[in-house]
């Protein structure tokens, strides 16, 4: 069936959207994709939005009002996004749209207590205005039953791997505003987790500065000088000695990091963080994959990925070397996940999020 999917994520530039034809374990076909870019004043309503839910951390009274505008954004920038998507579509109407939301909050597992993430979205207006059925939070049920919650597209980076014939071992690596990779071993096996930061704390120094929403073609970082006592440092932080699964909140590692730096040099040391958080996770791979296959905004940035082709211990090539579309991915993943949802079939597995066995999620509005 063709599958309509969403996806808005922590970097807050755009609604991405995307159709799939697939059964949920096989992709069968790609159709259209559709990027709605957020205008300033929405971009400043969802951020406000995160900036609530930092403040409030599941204590005390919901930040409503804030999140009540947020939806409202949400909502006409997806219906947005669906038009584009379906105007001149000459394929059958889409059986089911599957819905990220925004993430706004997200806590992963600690200590032995449970974590929490909370995804905003008005689903029932949502749904009114696709008029077919909606896949969304898909990641509460993953974290209710102890696991992180994240990453949640490796089920669809695993069809997209079978699609490609390839025996060897590969990793797909999403370059967000956290970076997460999916490991698919030679013999099928599925090992997935957040690496660590990627876009977010680079956007927010460039933010910070008055140079724009992000570092356009890495060309700051490239001006700059890496720090790497001040890598060093960062890589020492706990969380990277963590085995996965492991996720993170966008905000665990920020734009802090790089106070007192210059503008270039912080630009290229945040960089290069990203690329060796990346090389670090890849190290901890039992055996090495042949190549990574870089998705997401990042790739787009050179000098994130010449950094990562330093670092790494393995090839590196982007979604398009291999005939995907990077910006899409998790557009796409979320249809793929929406059909599993309708088919009652798993999204998350122990390997994936440490839930304690395949789970299920989503919630569905006929």
């Amino acid at each position: 069936m063709w599958a309509a999917g969403f996806m808005s994520g922590t970097s807050i530039d755009a609604v991405d959207a995307a159709l799939v034809l697939t059964d949920g374990e096989r992709v069968l076909d790609f159709g259209p994709v559709a990027e709605r870019k957020y205008t300033p004043d929405e971009r400043a309503i969802l951020k406000a939005a995160v900036d609530a839910a930092r403040k409030w951390a599941w204590t005390g009274p919901q930040p409503e009002a804030a999140f009540r505008e947020a939806n409202a954004v949400l909502t006409k920038t997806h219906s947005d996004a669906w038009q584009q998507l379906i105007n001149g579509w000459n394929g059958s109407v889409p059986a089911i749209a599957g819905v990220h939301g925004q993430t706004v909050l997200h806590k992963p597992p600690a200590n032995g207590a449970r974590g929490n993430t909370l995804q905003i979205l008005d689903a029932d207006s949502l749904r009114s205005e696709l008029g077919v059925p909606l896949a969304f939070d898909f990641r509460s049920a993953d974290v209710e039953a102890g696991g992180q919650g994240a990453p949640l597209a490796p089920a669809f980076h695993a069809a997209l791997l079978q699609n490609l014939g390839d025996t060897r071992s590969n990793a797909v690596l999403n370059l967000g505003g956290v970076a997460n990779v999916t490991y698919r071993s030679a013999d099928g096996n599925l090992v997935a987790f957040d690496t660590g930061p990627a876009n977010g704390p680079i956007d927010e120094w460039m933010e910070q500065h008055g140079a724009g929403t992000h570092d356009e073609d890495g060309k700051t970082a490239a001006a700059g000088r890496v720090d790497s006592m001040s890598i060093d440092l960062w890589m020492d932080k706990p969380w990277f000695d963590l085995p996965g699964p492991k996720s993170l909140d966008r905000f665990d590692f920020d734009a802090t990091l790089a106070r007192g730096m210059s503008l270039e040099d912080g630009a290229a040391t945040l960089t290069a963080f990203s690329a060796e958080a990346v090389a670090h996770a890849v190290r901890s791979f039992a055996d090495q994959p042949d190549q990574i296959i870089a998705c997401g905004g990042g790739r787009r940035n050179p000098q994130l990925m010449r950094e990562l082709k330093q670092r790494v211990p393995c090839g590196v090539k982007s979604a398009e070397d291999v005939g995907w579309l990077g910006d899409s991915i998790e557009a796409q993943a979320f249809a793929f996940l929406a059909v599993r949802t309708m088919r009652g079939l798993p999204i998350s597995w122990p390997g994936t999020t440490s839930a304690p066995v395949p789970m299920t999620g989503g919630r569905l509005i006929d």
